[in-house]
């Protein structure tokens, strides 16, 4: 949570021009497990883990610093523990450095989580099917739930201010859902 805050509150006034699907997306790409996993990485914390780990212990730290999941768990426990003890004016700023290039990354290539979803459920002859569950507001000001389905039970929601950013949205919490095994 405070890792999507960090980068939110740093990105709206950069790309105030931007829509909220556009920033979320972004935002969504900039923080993912992968980011996370990578600026955990970049900042030393498998071998720092290593270093700590009692002797007895190791092929355990060394097993689960192989799991991206794990390795992108630890870097949000990390920052929930330094908001904990240092609070969100002083962390924040930390926070977005670390995550600058996974920022720049997201802006320079950014994700289609749809077809990023697809093709990994394609590897299991499996289909995302998305409808609309939900649409509200007038016609200039509208919001849309999606929801993804496969073989009709729900792995996603998501909401967007258009259908296609709604259904991205689904996609995202959709891999994340695969990603863990469903």
């Amino acid at each position: 949570m405070v890792l999507s805050l960090a980068i939110s509150t740093d990105l709206y006034p950069r790309f105030e021009r931007y829509g909220a699907g556009r920033l979320t997306k972004l935002r969504a790409q900039a923080v993912s497990r992968q980011a996370c996993a990578d600026v955990a990485r970049e900042l030393s914390v498998p071998q720092r883990l290593r270093d700590a780990a009692p002797e007895t212990g190791r092929s355990t730290v060394e097993a689960l610093l192989e799991s991206d999941r794990i390795l992108a768990s630890i870097c949000e426990a990390i920052i929930g523990a330094a908001y904990l003890a240092w609070g969100f004016e002083r962390v924040a700023p930390a926070v977005v450095g670390s995550f600058a290039a996974q920022v720049d990354a997201a802006l320079d290539h950014p994700v289609d989580f749809k077809s990023l979803l697809q093709e990994r459920l394609a590897r299991r002859a499996e289909v995302v099917v998305y409808r609309i569950e939900s649409e509200q507001g007038p016609s200039h000001d509208r919001s849309f739930v999606a929801v993804a389905e496969v073989a009709g039970e729900e792995i996603g929601r998501g909401g967007g201010t258009t259908k296609k950013s709604a259904e991205q949205e689904a996609a995202l919490r959709a891999l994340d859902r695969v990603e863990e095994g469903r």
